[in-house]
């Protein structure tokens, strides 16, 4: 077992230390998904800790995936505007982290709980409280099924005025998922710290295996070569803006998108289109 402590001001400086020094010093492993042939991944036990997540560049260029990608998973996990999809009778996506974190469902209660409403009011009741925490694990049927939830749980307190978020992920792809997850965990982050009228802090993202999965080599060795060659890998939230537009009209053109989603992402369209002027 390998285990790593990365320490660094932004969030894409951070997140491609991590991945690095996984690639450089992590423990071999096989995993449930590998096919025959493929290499065992690399792993480790890593605590990634971002003192201003929110410091430009914001954004690395080399994560997998566009920059309007990047606005519909944090619509995803801030608005729920896929938890419509979860129909796994049918074959479809068994949970998002937005209806664990906002309507998690206790087998027998009546209601679901909107658990970061809960933490948001435990925070304004006892700012330093240690108990500000949303978990996604149900034990009752989470091992059993397909794809089980990876992240595990958030965890808020205040501190001189800031509010730190500290993220506990089971499992965690840490090239093709992590930076995204990492990116959408702080604007949750940023989403609670305005509701509690202070200021996002610092960002802690603990995963338990950060591992680069065989499967990608060759694809993440062309990462290790960007990585290399290219002095400036970082975009600015100002330059991604266009980006994000595209992303919030991606979501708007869905025919399915329920009535309060909608109005929710028009909103943070009009909110974007504010920001580019």
């Amino acid at each position: 077992m390998q285990t790593l402590y990365i320490k660094e001001t932004s969030l894409p400086v951070a997140w491609e230390r991590a991945v690095v020094q996984t690639w450089e010093q992590g423990a071999r492993f096989r995993t449930e998904y590998d096919k025959p042939r493929d290499p065992e991944s690399r792993d480790a036990c890593a605590m990634i800790h971002v003192t201003e997540p929110f410091a430009e560049p914001r954004i690395h260029k080399a994560f997998p995936g566009g920059l309007d990608d990047l606005e519909v998973y944090r619509a995803e996990v801030l608005y729920g505007v896929h938890d419509h999809w979860i129909a796994p009778e049918e074959g479809k996506w068994e949970y998002t982290y937005h209806e664990r974190l906002f309507a998690y469902r206790v087998p027998g209660a009546a209601e679901p709980i909107d658990q970061i409403a809960r933490l948001i009011d435990k925070l304004r009741e006892v700012p330093h409280t240690r108990r500000a925490q949303a978990v996604t694990w149900q034990a009752w049927q989470d091992v059993g099924i397909h794809d089980p939830a990876c992240l595990q749980r958030l965890w808020f307190r205040i501190e001189e005025g800031r509010l730190n978020l500290v993220i506990h992920i089971r499992s965690n792809d840490a090239y093709k998922a992590a930076f995204m997850n990492m990116y959408a965990f702080t604007e949750l982050q940023k989403m609670v710290a305005a509701e509690l009228g202070v200021e996002p802090g610092e960002y802690v993202h603990v995963a338990d295996s950060f591992h680069i999965y065989g499967s990608y080599f060759a694809e993440f060795e062309g990462f290790l070569r960007s990585v290399a060659a290219r002095p400036d890998r970082t975009f600015t939230t100002e330059f991604a803006l266009p980006m994000f537009l595209d992303g919030a009209d991606r979501v708007l053109a869905e025919a399915d998108l329920p009535a309060d989603k909608r109005r929710r992402m028009e909103a943070r369209k009009a909110e974007l289109q504010t920001a580019m002027t």
